[in-house]
């Protein structure tokens, strides 16, 4: 039977908000194939319009151009059928389509001429206003190296927005790429720094446009801007739906900042950004980045291993040949097609770059330590806001509350913050609530000397691995290691319970394992393990009174919940460090522990990881079940984001074992 209109929009809605992805592309193709074959007519421009924005930001992208045809078609014939909604959303989906195209040297010039004057009539037409046309075709001849580009940027540029015109976020974005080719870098910065500054965001933004703005400072000398644009971009870089040319663009700059183990840390953590992109265009951006960072880094990192999955080079030497030796036909292709030479000049510019370096200090911890030393440490009031305190006198995030502090503990640990005449529940309000993130490290060591200073070792320690989780969470797990080393350290003399050490450790097992410290993180989480499963009798005495039977039961509740999550990261590091096999059986009991404990989310990412580790192994056929119950796991909580991506894994895996017709039953599943 036909569904109604809503349920069909219900549906197509449902694989819009999905995230981008195999499985959102296979449910795309599905919807608009069942809508086309059976209706509602009124419910196709939806759906063709939803798989051609299913492609366009996955390497399939190229697919998106025969449902847009089909979309331009159904337009031609049936305008009646377009709602307001789908009517600017095909006029929108032009854009996309003249920007993909000209990312694809294989296309002809006259197609792109000819579907951008298709462009400029159907608007005109339509009586849209000409800031998207003016774009486009300022990008066009940008993208060709073609006279009259400085023309159509002014143009665009003064061109009165409309509601077809680039967000508030892409549009200085595109900007300043473009001043900055053109040797405007100050003018560039400016024109970024002012768009952060107004708060503009989008599904790339800030992420993209940040990244950015710390190699025009770094070009302009200015080393403090350049760290903070650097760490803030960096903050914002997992929220960005394309992070490939961003990721690029930070690898560049820790080479030319001085920063080497931190540029090769993050070209390994995501290898497939230098092998898969969504158009030739993207992968010249990406490797050009790259190979500026290896051409610096090969001056004294030439012999240092690499392993980077589909890459054929084993040292930075050979990875720097490699790229560039990737380049160079992109550049001819692309400069073959527009009769310039703008792509071989790109890359003179690159090579140029390589020259232009400045020491630029990344070390959160660092800078936090001079601004913590120069700083007056007497406290002042504290503020009435800082009062999550039960009244028990343990934090609400030891009874498993509180997810807010980036170690998963309360601070404030006993001390009742409403007294001011402590001077570090002082301290610890003055960093709670300091919006910069480098002065709220420096905020929470200035509370950890004082705390160390009166005795109060727990204070102390807590206080310590805040300041080292802030600088893990900007990039700085060089220093984030040891700060958290000698936090667990100092909660160990204070005789802290082993159930609260656990989430400091298991904080601390993240930065261990991105600067390659597995072993030591192991180390830690079985150390911790075994703490907090020896039985209370046994446990080191802690200055602390007798627990009330009532506490002692929520003790031993948060206990046994630690324990679960000391497991997972086990788990997990288990499979960073490459042995795959033992992670997912490590993976699998936990989940099953989680799923007993009435925690489907948790066992759900468990079981996730089992599948995960299983195809690492190589064997696919195995790694279907849990990731098959990872998908159900999710299903039950509702948690559509992650639900698409072990599904995108999923119908991935089964495409790849042949198994055509259940990889489309899930791709199915997604959809009501």
């Amino acid at each position: 039977m036909t569904r109604t209109l809503d349920e069909a929009n219900r549906a197509v809605s449902t694989i819009m908000s999905m995230p981008y992805g195999v499985a959102r592309s296979a449910a795309a193709e599905q919807e608009a194939a069942r809508i086309t074959a059976e209706g509602p007519d009124e419910a196709r421009a939806y759906a063709l319009f939803a798989l051609v924005d299913s492609y366009t930001s996955t390497p399939e992208a190229e697919k998106a151009f025969l449902p847009f045809t089909q979309l331009l078609r159904w337009w031609d014939e049936h305008p009646e059928l377009f709602d307001g909604s789908d009517t600017h959303s095909l006029f929108w989906s032009f854009k996309w389509m003249v920007g993909l195209l000209a990312r694809f040297p294989s296309v002809p010039t006259a197609q792109l001429d000819a579907t951008l004057d298709d462009m400029e009539r159907r608007y005109a037409l339509a009586g849209n206003g000409t800031s998207a046309v003016a774009g486009e075709r300022f990008a066009w001849l940008r993208a060709q190296g073609a006279p009259g580009t400085e023309e159509a940027y002014r143009t665009w540029i003064t061109t009165p927005r409309d509601s077809f015109s680039d967000c508030a976020a892409c549009l200085p974005a595109g900007q300043a790429e473009y001043l900055a080719e053109t040797g405007r870098v100050r003018e560039a910065a400016d024109v970024v720094s002012a768009a952060v500054a107004s708060g503009a965001t989008c599904g790339d933004e800030p992420a993209g446009m940040e990244s950015l703005l710390q190699l025009l400072l770094l070009d302009l000398g200015d080393a403090a801007g350049a760290a903070a644009a650097h760490r803030s971009a960096m903050s914002h870089l997992d929220a960005a739906v394309s992070k490939e040319i961003a990721t690029s663009r930070h690898v560049e700059f820790l080479a030319r900042t001085g920063h080497p183990e931190r540029a090769l840390r993050l070209l390994h953590a995501s290898p497939e950004h230098l092998t898969v992109s969504d158009s030739p265009g993207e992968r010249f951006a990406v490797l050009t980045h790259v190979a500026v960072a290896t051409g610096v880094l090969r001056e004294t990192h030439a012999e240092t291993p690499v392993e980077l999955a589909g890459v054929p080079a084993r040292t930075v030497a050979e990875l720097d040949a490699w790229a560039r030796g990737e380049l160079a036909p992109v550049a001819r292709a692309f400069d073959a097609r527009h009769g310039t030479d703008r792509h071989a000049r790109l890359l003179d510019a690159a090579w140029e770059r390589q020259s232009r370096r400045l020491p630029v200090e990344l070390g959160v911890l660092a800078a936090a330590e001079r601004t913590a030393a120069a700083t007056d440490p007497a406290p002042g009031p504290v503020p009435d806001a800082l009062t999550d305190v039960l009244t028990d006198g343990l934090p609400t995030s030891l009874a498993g509350a509180d997810a807010g502090s980036p170690a998963g503990v309360d601070l404030a640990g006993v001390t009742d913050p409403r007294d001011d005449a402590d001077p570090v529940a002082a301290a610890l309000a003055r960093a709670e609530l300091e919006p910069d993130p480098v002065e709220a490290s420096a905020a929470y060591l200035t509370a950890a000397r004082v705390a160390e200073e009166a005795g109060r070792l727990e204070d102390a320690g807590f206080a310590l691995a805040e300041a080292a989780q802030v600088a893990a969470a900007l990039g700085d797990d060089e220093g984030a290691v040891p700060a958290f080393g000698r936090a667990v350290g100092l909660l160990r003399a204070a005789g802290t319970d082993p159930a609260y050490v656990g989430p400091v450790v298991r904080a601390a097992a993240g930065a261990q394992a991105r600067v390659g410290d597995v072993d030591a993180a192991l180390a830690a989480v079985e150390r911790v393990l075994e703490d907090v499963a020896r039985p209370a009798d046994e446990a080191p005495a802690a200055p602390t009174p007798a627990l009330s039977e009532d506490l002692a039961t929520r003790r031993a509740a948060f206990a046994a919940a630690e324990e679960r999550q000391l497991r997972d990261v086990r788990a997990r590091l288990l499979a960073t460090a490459g042995q795959h096999a033992e992670a997912a059986r490590q993976a699998e009991t936990v989940a099953e522990e989680f799923g007993r404990a009435g925690l489907p989310f948790d066992a759900a990412h468990a079981f996730w990881l089992a599948g995960s580790a299983l195809r690492a192994t190589g064997d696919a056929t195995a790694a279907v079940d849990p990731l098959r119950a990872a998908l159900e796991g999710l299903a039950a909580v509702g948690a559509r984001a992650d639900l698409a991506t072990v599904a995108d894994e999923l119908v991935g895996t089964l495409r790849g074992l042949g198994r055509a017709e259940e990889a489309d039953a899930v791709a199915a599943s997604l959809v009501p």
